[in-house]
């Protein structure tokens, strides 16, 4: 059992409150799992400038002089500190560049996400915590996703806590069980795929920017998933400009959507939407099974 939101903005007025909108929504839905939390906030996209966020346990001693010690590696940065994470802003051509740079000054720095849109912050314990803790409920964008973890297959850590980033300005969070995820965990590693965690749902995301590097958007690779992935599932998924919601062939975890001319928004359950604006007049409805619901801002009418 494990939580999770999700709100596509399509009003701009809106999106200077979608982090407070996100933390209430994903606050409202603690009691399904209060080991960890984590939200990715999409927005800010120039097309010049890059975001990496990581993490350490030693935040103190490991972003310490990092810029400085990015800079002899011939990468200018600026750098955001948010309590064990920090955001990384760079230029947009050097964002291979600083992955490697990062594990020979830093080896101990756990990147969370990357991309020109989206930054990630998650850890252990409750998302009122965790939420107030990076400063969420400041922060703008055009959309977002998040998770409230009850560990039932792997540790309750920070790398094992949702979302989920295999790569760039792409993030998952999962609701439910995969059976098939160490076969498949095999086959994305041939492909050149790596892994941080022994979490089923790192494998859902993989999974899906196997398929995206293939030339599918989101809304196609969800479709392949339907296929490829066994177990019962509910995604919500983000990219660069994306928003993407599917359940399994049988979905038997809840799931409830709200579409305004203002926003799409998702919940585990409906109270996790009761307080956006314009609730009140949404259409409502219930996700159905083996179906994808996808949004994109690049795509809109």
């Amino acid at each position: 059992m494990c939580g999770i939101v999700g709100l596509f903005l399509k009003d701009k007025a809106l999106e200077p409150r979608l982090g407070d909108l996100l933390s209430d929504m994903l606050i409202t839905m603690t009691d399904r799992g209060p080991d960890s939390a984590g939200i990715a906030i999409y927005g800010g996209v120039d097309g010049k400038t890059a975001k990496v966020t990581v993490q350490s346990a030693t935040p103190e001693t490991d972003f310490a002089g990092l810029a400085e010690d990015l800079a002899k590696a011939d990468i200018a940065a600026e750098i955001e500190l948010k309590s064990t994470h920090a955001v990384i802003s760079i230029a947009a051509s050097k964002l291979t560049e600083i992955r490697a740079a990062l594990s020979e000054i830093r080896p101990n720095v756990r990147i969370m996400g990357s991309g020109e849109s989206v930054e990630i912050f998650k850890e252990v314990g409750l998302p009122k915590d965790v939420v107030q803790r990076f400063g969420v409920r400041a922060m703008g964008g055009t959309h977002g996703i998040g998770h409230t973890r009850m560990a039932t297959e792997s540790a309750v850590t920070t790398l094992g806590a949702h979302p989920f980033s295999t790569g760039a300005d792409q993030c998952l969070v999962h609701n439910g069980s995969l059976s098939n995820h160490n076969n498949l965990r095999r086959e994305l590693i041939r492909e050149g795929m790596s892994f941080e965690t022994q979490n089923d749902s790192e494998v859902a995301a993989a999974y899906l920017t196997a398929e995206m590097a293939k030339g599918k958007d989101l809304g196609q690779a969800l479709t392949g998933a339907l296929d490829d992935l066994d177990g019962f599932f509910t995604f919500v998924v983000g990219t660069k400009t994306g928003f993407g919601v599917v359940r399994d062939p049988i979905a038997c975890k809840p799931a409830v959507m709200a579409e305004t001319d203002q926003y799409v928004a998702f919940g585990s359950e409906y109270r996790a939407l009761v307080n956006l604006p314009g609730i009140e007049t949404a259409r409502v409805w219930e996700p159905e099974p083996a179906t994808v619901y996808f949004w994109d801002h690049e795509k809109a009418a």
